[in-house]
């Protein structure tokens, strides 16, 4: 008797961690938005069959044989998922603060319930309740920690008179305008950036907090958005003295639903409180409520010649003409180096020195940086999910003599006739396209005619796909990236 308790009570709390892990990575990948989770997951099946289904299961079921054979299937069947996710949940903090919880909730209602021993509804149902009271006191918590350690943020920048804090925003191109942006000012300066694509106010947060030198003259800060209010929390923080915004397109619009929309979000960058002067892209549509003034960029930019090679292009810069010739790949970059220049320029570098930190920018990882593996041309566009990149990566693909192979999800958080777009153009260029996901998977086979097409819904066979379709001489572009939960 004594061994098929402990026989109930570990299976009951093994689906329980179970639900638990599924639930956080859920939350994770969503930046801990719940409505997220529950109104833009992109594969909804994944709550019925993981999450709904078997909560169902163990709340109706009788407590048989048959019930427990039913929650080892459910506990196999959750672990192949998790084995085939290409992003698993992370341990973080706040994920070990979150079962830390969990795990005291569990155990004390167990000993709450330890004297019932009938199956019902009613006593199955309690035993899920550590699972919604953890996620309540693990939000709680955090947000309690959050305001805590954005006070200490806040008071670290304050003591840093001297520091310059520039954000940039935009719907494309960010993090690559960032990294040209750093590049160009640290020798001139001791330039602190934002790692990776760290945009969020958590984030930012947490790389003042951990990363941000005293010692630091300019930090260069990416602000990202996926809805009203989120750069406005970040300005609040940081209250840059220069912004820069990027092109604003529809990168995201399932968010924000419309163009106007995106607009005003990204807007809020201009109502820093000390801010001097702002760097905005000359094809947006302009602000009509800042009251700093605005520099539009790129300024002129003429002869652009983007190859295999890399970019080349003049622009005029504080009234001369310059030659840049740099390694960057794409057309699309120019507007992302003269905003570096331009920024430059006006903090006091010299036009000599910005020809030559152009020209000794590095291109950033993932973002139309070209590799050679093999004698095969490999194309990494991973990190691109707008249009534009995605078309002017496919335009220098067909520079290639060889054979060309594209890999990509098509794109995601965007339009159905942008997709089709892509399609159309992938089916003028590429001699092999390999579509990994379900996202587009039906729309981008139906639009590509003429090329070669691989379906793949889980991308751990691409390498093997690729070796066997690839040979010494071939291009291969990784256009976009999308996780397995989208």
């Amino acid at each position: 008797m004594q061994n098929i308790d402990i026989f109930v009570i570990a299976t009951r709390w093994i689906f329980l961690v179970a639900l638990g892990y599924y639930a956080m990575a859920n939350l994770q990948w969503y930046h801990y938005k719940i409505s997220r989770v529950l109104f833009k997951h992109h594969k909804q099946r994944w709550h019925l069959y993981y999450f709904v289904f078997p909560i169902l299961y163990f709340v109706l079921i009788p407590n048989d044989v048959y019930f427990y054979i039913g929650i080892y299937v459910y506990l196999i069947g959750l672990g192949i998922w998790i084995f085939n996710l290409s992003k698993k949940l992370i341990l973080t903090s706040r994920i070990l603060r979150f079962f830390g919880f969990y795990i005291v909730f569990i155990v004390f209602n167990e000993l709450l319930l330890l004297s019932v021993d009938e199956h019902s509804i009613i006593t199955q149902s309690i035993y899920l309740l550590p699972l919604f009271i953890s996620i309540f006191i693990s939000s709680l918590t955090e947000k309690i920690l959050l305001n805590r350690y954005k006070k200490l943020a806040q008071d670290k920048l304050e003591s840093m008179s001297n520091l310059t804090i520039i954000a940039i925003t935009g719907s494309y191109g960010k993090t690559s305008l960032k990294n040209f942006l750093a590049q160009v000012l640290q020798e001139s300066f001791k330039v602190y950036s934002t790692p990776r694509s760290v945009n969020t106010l958590t984030g930012i947060i947490a790389d003042i907090n951990q990363n941000l030198s005293p010692l630091t003259d300019i930090y260069v800060v990416e602000a990202g958005a996926r809805g009203s209010g989120d750069i406005r929390e970040i300005v609040e923080l940081l209250a840059p003295q220069i912004v820069v915004v990027g092109k604003i397109g529809e990168a995201h619009i399932e968010y924000f639903k419309s163009i106007e929309n995106i607009y005003q979000a990204k807007y809020e960058i201009l109502e820093s409180k000390r801010l001097s002067r702002a760097y905005i892209y000359k094809e947006n549509i302009q602000p009509q409520n800042c009251f700093a003034p605005v520099v539009n960029f790129p300024n002129n930019a003429r002869k652009i010649e983007a190859t295999l090679k890399g970019t080349n292009f003049s622009l005029d810069v504080a009234g001369e003409k310059l030659e840049f010739q740099t390694l960057i790949l794409g057309a699309f970059n120019v507007i992302n180096m003269s905003a570096a220049i331009a920024v430059g320029s006006d903090l006091g570098i010299d036009n000599k020195r910005l020809v030559a930190r152009i020209q000794k920018l590095e291109p950033i990882n993932h973002r139309l940086s070209k590799i050679v593996v093999n004698g095969k041309i490999i194309l990494d566009d991973s990190y691109n999910g707008n249009i534009d990149g995605m078309l002017e990566a496919i335009r220098l693909s067909s520079l290639h003599m060889g054979k060309k192979i594209i890999v990509t999800p098509g794109l995601v958080e965007s339009s159905k006739e942008s997709n089709i777009k892509l399609a159309e153009a992938i089916d003028e260029v590429f001699d092999l396209a390999i579509i990994t996901g379900e996202l587009n998977a039906n729309l981008l086979r139906e639009n590509i005619h003429n090329t070669q097409k691989i379906l793949l819904k889980d991308k751990t066979h691409i390498e093997h796909i690729l070796k066997s379709t690839t040979s010494s001489g071939d291009l291969i572009l990784f256009a976009n990236d999308a996780p397995s939960y989208i």
